[in-house]
Formats: C-alpha cells, sequence, structure tokens
C-alpha cells in the first residue's frame, strides 16, 4: 500500500514540476521546477529497484544538467533575449509536424503490431549485475561512447573560446 501511495507522490511531482516547468515566466523558477520534477523521477527509480538509475539521475542530471542551466541563465542576458522574435513564421512548420507525428502514432496504436518489451526477468537485477553485462558484452558500444561524448566536450569548448580579432 506504501508503495503505490509513493508512486502517486513521486508521479504528482514529475508532472506538476513538468506542468510548472513550461508555464513559469521566470527562467530560475523554471530550472527549479524541472529540479522537482527529475527528483519525482529519480524516486520512481527507486521504487523499481533501479539503484543505479536513482543514483545516476541524482548526480547527472539533478546535480549536472540543471547546474549548467543554472549558470547559463545567470551568463545570458535574458531581457535581451527576450526582446529578439524567434520563429517568426515557423509555426505552420511546427503544427504540420506535431499534426505528421500524431497522425503516425494514431496509425501505429490502430495496427497493435506494437513491439513487445523485454521480460523483467532478462534485465540485471543490480548495479553490479549491470557492469558485468556492460563491460563485457557491451564494451565497444560503452567505449565509443565515451569517445563521442568527449569530442562533443572538446567541440563545445573549441566553439565557445572566443577567438582574437586579427
Amino acid at each position: 500500500m506504501i508503495d503505490v501511495l509513493l508512486f502517486y507522490f513521486f508521479s504528482v511531482l514529475v508532472l506538476g514540476g513538468g506542468i510548472l516547468t513550461i508555464t513559469r515566466r521566470n527562467a530560475v523558477m523554471s530550472a527549479v521546477c524541472l529540479v522537482v520534477s527529475l527528483l519525482g523521477v529519480a524516486g520512481i527509480f527507486l521504487l523499481l529497484g533501479a539503484e543505479f538509475l536513482f543514483v545516476a539521475q541524482l548526480i547527472l542530471y539533478v546535480g549536472g544538467v540543471v547546474l549548467l542551466f543554472l549558470f547559463v541563465i545567470m551568463l545570458v542576458n535574458l531581457e535581451a533575449a527576450a526582446r529578439v522574435r524567434q520563429f517568426r513564421k515557423s509555426w505552420p512548420v511546427v503544427m504540420l509536424a506535431g499534426l505528421g507525428l500524431a497522425a503516425e502514432l494514431l496509425f501505429l496504436l490502430c495496427r497493435g503490431n506494437l513491439p513487445e518489451t523485454a521480460p523483467a526477468a532478462t534485465l540485471p537485477p543490480n548495479t553490479e549485475a549491470l557492469a558485468d553485462v556492460l563491460f563485457s558484452h557491451y564494451l565497444v558500444a560503452f567505449e565509443l561512447t565515451s569517445i563521442v561524448l568527449l569530442v562533443a566536450i572538446i567541440g563545445a569548448v573549441w566553439m565557445g573560446q572566443t577567438r582574437k580579432a586579427q
């Protein structure tokens, strides 16, 4: 019974934080609401017994990504950015893309041939088993992912540097 109540509590945190994130005008308050939503997701991971995802959610997303958002918010002149009109005439394209995605989703749901999920018994039961599978069967993919992320970080630092006028 307590599991059901905790699930509903964390679900309300996720949905409420998500709705407040996109409806707040103040960017800092929006980032704080995003933290609330991400904490709710971490709580759901913990209820499901996925301790690794719980800790990864807290460290990577709540601790890293939102902190990066807050730094960007503090460094960017938001008043000047809000005055610039963006996406002036692109709303018909966005509407068309949204309708296309909705039609595709309805088509897939009406067909009824959705792929089945893997049974829960094949998933690793804890962090140690996950690490064993990750570093034995998926080692090449894991290392390639780390190389792609390293290249992205180096590219971001290189593009962020100011260039000297010649």
